[in-house]
């Protein structure tokens, strides 16, 4: 398959229109159909209706591929063009709590950085929209974060920014005064779904989480304040643990931890050898 007929396909499934998708790729409509009708001849079964524009069954199996297939295009392309040119400039993806204290310390001054959530830094990584990533979330002590695979990257465990897992809930909440909590414990809690802002819900490998409020963006100050106001449970990194009308109280079954990792297409990528040298030592206090 032709990865242009995809790349087609990908944006008009994205934007349930022909017009829509010829604007953003700057083709006519036609070209656009052109495109989608060569793509069908070559499967041999249609891939999108077209009223109102939805993909097909078969469509949506070609989505669930077409995409990682685009990705991994986008990383070789991006990763030949470093070879050969390397960008001089440090543009780093980071996900919100990935910047733990003492970490950022050791960027450069002259860095850039984009917060996005854990999948976006990744992908950006992989493609070359970023230099190299900090992402953060809940692991064994031992394992390392649970990432999609968008093509071979290195990664780097911060080792020393790794930190006590707690439950962020409001002071007068039933749970607010215990001393430790297993996820047993909090099986029937309502949390507010908030990936960008607190360690993600997904991370909760055994309890699926009945969810009160989504909170879209990176807001860490307005996710506490949905916590201080009773709104539901987050889980937080335990440097962010004593803001004011907040009460922490760590995980303690099954053994957690709160882990920041640095992802690179190269072994050799200066964030990774930068990290090397350097112990990175976060505020453990707040509890």
């Amino acid at each position: 398959m032709d990865p242009h007929l995809l790349r087609t396909f990908v944006c008009v499934a994205e934007l349930g229109s022909f017009s829509a998708a010829a604007q953003r790729l700057g083709y006519t409509q036609s070209a656009v159909s052109q495109h989608i009708a060569v793509l069908e001849s070559d499967l041999g079964t249609p891939v999108l209706q077209r009223r109102p524009v939805a993909p097909t069954l078969a469509g949506q199996r070609l989505l669930e591929h077409a995409a990682p297939i685009l990705l991994r295009l986008a990383a070789a392309r991006a990763d030949v063009a470093r070879a050969v040119a390397p960008q001089p400039a440090m543009h780093l993806g980071v996900t919100s709590l990935a910047l733990v204290p003492g970490l950022a310390a050791l960027l450069p001054a002259m860095a850039e950085l984009t917060c996005a959530p854990r999948d976006e830094v990744v992908a950006g990584v992989a493609a070359g929209r970023f230099s190299a990533g900090l992402v953060a979330g809940l692991a064994a002590p031992s394992d390392p974060l649970r990432l999609n695979d968008f093509g071979p990257l290195h990664r780097f465990p911060v080792g020393q920014a790794e930190q006590v897992v707690v439950v962020a809930l409001a002071l007068d909440h039933p749970l607010a005064g215990r001393s430790g909590l297993a996820l047993a414990d909090l099986s029937g809690a309502f949390w507010i779904d908030a990936p960008g802002a607190a360690v993600p819900l997904s991370d909760l490998w055994p309890m699926p989480a009945r969810v009160s409020t989504r909170l879209h963006g990176d807001d860490v100050l307005t996710l506490l304040a949905l916590v201080a106001a009773g709104h539901g449970l987050a889980l937080l990194p335990q440097h962010l643990a004593g803001t004011a009308g907040v009460g922490c109280v760590p995980i303690t079954e099954p053994r957690l931890v709160f882990r920041v990792e640095a992802v690179a297409t190269s072994d050799t990528d200066p964030l990774l050898e930068l990290l090397r040298q350097r112990t990175v030592v976060p505020d453990r206090g707040g509890l």
